[in-house]
């Protein structure tokens, strides 16, 4: 076994191969570049390599560079996580050269596989369906434009070398697909060096779901069950979960034969992913091969019992695989959370900063990598992350922060225990996708698994704005806050010293606002806690612990629990749970009364201004002072976190002032233009 292996990657994947290398015994090397020199998985390494500045294309994929960092520690082996160098033929082919092992397939089948339009023509030859479309390189704009005729919109054109959502649009009608193919060029040759472009069908009400295939060099390969990936934003992944709760056996076993059969002509021999788009009846059409470890790979390891990481690592040594197909039974259910480093109340736009709170829910202590999560108890709750509280989120990478990711026995269980671990979840500095993701969990159709590939789109076409909890859950949100807030004010008359019998000082009656909905209570406390009574004769027993500057409320309403992020406003809380943020005001009678009559605050009018939606660099402004636009016309292009962002008109209007130029950099908010 490999005595050293260097991790040629950054961020969560990197700390999450970091911990198998650990259990197996063996030494880790990082490599960071200068916005990197911090990050958690230069902490977690045994030793570290700088290699560049901060953009991807001078440090982690300039594959001279990576190299050196290979020489210099003496590795015997690298793993390339996902992304940057995991797919590059010519980073495995210099692996080779030099002697050391690369974990991961071989530099074949990265050729072969690897890139979208030869894996299509393979599958193709092999007789796998494939979806319609064109294969061959596109010269410009105007060629995507013809080819896009001839396959039918609405088409999807896609970066060859692309993954992560990279390099993806789709296009409904020529202006569409011109414009498309420009900025799938350009993030191509950003994130990956290789700016091929192809185009093929988009088909709607698809469900996307993948195949997790393993394989080694002595002609063995096993598929360990699939996972559903339908819910996305922009063609990238949110939510996974593992088995889909589409497929039935038969299905499932037909895509995994496949999947199986298409590694093997190949030649595969690592971990790998057979992506496909199902439709509603079940049939079946692949989409590309991924061959390297997937982002979402820990919902099959939950599910499955196997350490994908030790299993490549193992085979990258040479040796079988140590299961067979008849060994491999999926157990539970999984789900994974992508926590993003993006404001889902600005249109999930990239968000940068410094997590100046950052504290996820406690992992379950019995589970590690390579353990059957039935083992580990009921619920299993597994967070991989690469940031720490007060650490930076950078502009120059992916802006995950963590994949939060549950198990339980059946699907429902899986769910509720995401719920309360989401609820749980603290992170304050940056925007995040937080409430986006718990309002996912409630929604009727994940919960019914009735979703495709378009469910944000279709059930949030106007973007997130937030969730409106029912009357119930506001009610138990109002009783705990009813009782909170006397604990605070019983604290505060002991802070004031004015009274002996401190108690005496704390009214029993109160009004609590809350989301437009107004609850008159009264309190009943006792040493175990509080009973809160409501005009309607009903009433809730409350239990907690929470004391005043505890921003984590884990509250016992009548049995059940209710977690809550717990922020201090004046005369109350904001309280964020299940997706909602909202203002709950505690007052008196009285108080209550005398609110009704302030005067709300009216925001300021941004009507006539063109704001930076999220911190980037101008790419172009396509625009001039005096220039007449229409509504929906491009204004100006911003790239942040490797993503280009078309700014377009919101109306009618005339270009009065422009204040940003190419290449400038700017600030959420910032002024880009200004309109007569």
């Amino acid at each position: 076994m490999f005595d050293k292996i260097l991790i040629a990657n950054r961020g969560e994947i990197a700390c999450r191969v970091m911990k198998t290398a650990k259990k197996m015994g063996i030494s880790t090397v990082a490599i960071y570049s200068d916005a990197d020199r911090n990050a958690l998985h230069v902490k977690m390494a045994d030793e570290a390599i700088h290699i560049g500045p901060p953009p991807a294309n001078q440090s982690y994929i300039v594959i001279d560079k990576v190299m050196q960092a290979i020489k210099e520690s003496g590795a015997q082996a690298v793993h390339p996580g996902y992304g940057f160098l995991s797919e590059n033929a010519k980073f495995a082919e210099a692996l080779e050269a030099e002697g050391v092992a690369f974990v991961g397939p071989p530099k074949g089948a990265i050729e072969a596989m690897g890139d979208k339009i030869t894996s299509k023509k393979i599958a193709q030859e092999a007789g796998v369906s494939t979806v319609p479309g064109y294969m061959g390189l596109i010269e410009d704009a105007e060629d995507a434009v013809k080819i896009s005729n001839q396959v039918g919109y609405p088409v999807m054109i896609k970066a060859s070398a692309g993954g992560g959502g990279k390099g993806m649009r789709i296009a409904w009608n020529d202006d569409e697909a011109r414009e498309g193919f420009q900025s799938s060029k350009n993030e191509a040759a950003n994130s990956f060096g290789d700016d091929r472009i192809f185009i093929e069908k988009f088909v709607t009400q698809p469900r996307h779901i993948e195949i997790q295939v393993l394989c080694d060099a002595h002609g063995n390969g096993v598929y360990l069950g699939e996972r559903e990936c339908s819910i996305q934003r922009r063609n990238q992944k949110v939510v996974e979960e593992a088995p889909s709760p589409f497929l039935d056996e038969a299905t499932r076993k037909a895509m995994g034969e496949q999947s199986v059969a298409l590694a093997k002509a190949v030649g595969y021999a690592s971990a790998g992913t057979v992506e496909f788009i199902v439709d509603g009846d079940k049939n079946f059409y692949f989409l590309e091969m991924n061959t390297r470890l997937q982002v979402e790979h820990p919902v099959t390891e939950l599910i499955t019992g196997v350490d994908l990481v030790e299993q490549m690592i193992r085979v990258a040594n040479g040796e079988p695989l140590s299961i067979t197909q008849d060994d491999v039974t999926l157990t539970g259910w999984a789900i994974e959370n992508r926590l993003y480093a993006e404001d889902p109340y600005r249109g999930f736009l990239p968000s940068i900063g410094r997590l100046t709170r950052y504290r996820p829910p406690a992992e379950t202590a019995a589970y590690t990598p390579g353990t059957a999560a039935g083992d580990a108890g009921d619920v299993v709750v597994r967070n991989d992350t690469g940031v720490y509280e007060g650490g930076e989120i950078s502009m120059y990478y992916d802006p995950m922060i963590a994949k939060l990711c549950t198990w339980a026995p059946t699907r429902e269980k899986a769910i509720e225990a995401m719920r309360v671990a989401l609820d749980g979840f603290e992170v304050e500095g940056i925007g995040h996708n937080l409430p986006f993701l718990s309002a996912v969990m409630d929604h009727q159709k994940f919960v019914s698994g009735d979703m495709t590939t378009a469910f944000i789109e279709e059930e949030y076409p106007d973007g997130f704005e937030g969730v409106s909890l029912p009357e119930g859950d506001l009610k138990r949100i109002a009783a705990a806050c009813a009782a909170m807030h006397r604990v605070a004010e019983i604290r505060r008359t002991r802070i004031s010293g004015r009274m002996d019998n401190h108690e005496r000082r704390v009214g029993e009656d109160w009004v609590v606002t809350a989301q437009g909905s107004e609850f008159a209570v009264t309190i009943a406390a006792d040493h175990e806690g509080s009973t809160i009574g409501f005009e309607d004769g009903t009433s809730l027993r409350i239990a907690s612990d929470w004391t005043p500057g505890d921003q984590l409320a884990e509250v016992d309403v009548d049995g059940s629990a209710l977690v809550m992020k717990v922020g201090k406003i004046s005369g109350g809380f904001r309280i964020r749970n299940r997706g909602a943020d909202i203002k709950v005001f505690v007052r008196s009678p009285r108080q209550a009364e005398l609110a009704k009559l302030m005067p709300e605050k009216v925001a300021p009018d941004t009507s006539k201004l063109l704001l930076c939606p999220m911190p980037g660099l101008v790419v172009k402004v396509d625009v001039e002072v005096g220039q007449e636009v229409e509504e929906g016309q491009a204004l100006c292009t911003i790239e942040a976190m490797k993503m280009e962002n078309i700014l377009r008109a919101e109306k009618k209007g005339v270009v009065a002032k422009i204040n940003a130029g190419a290449g400038d950099s700017l600030a959420v908010d910032e002024i880009i233009m200004e309109f007569e």
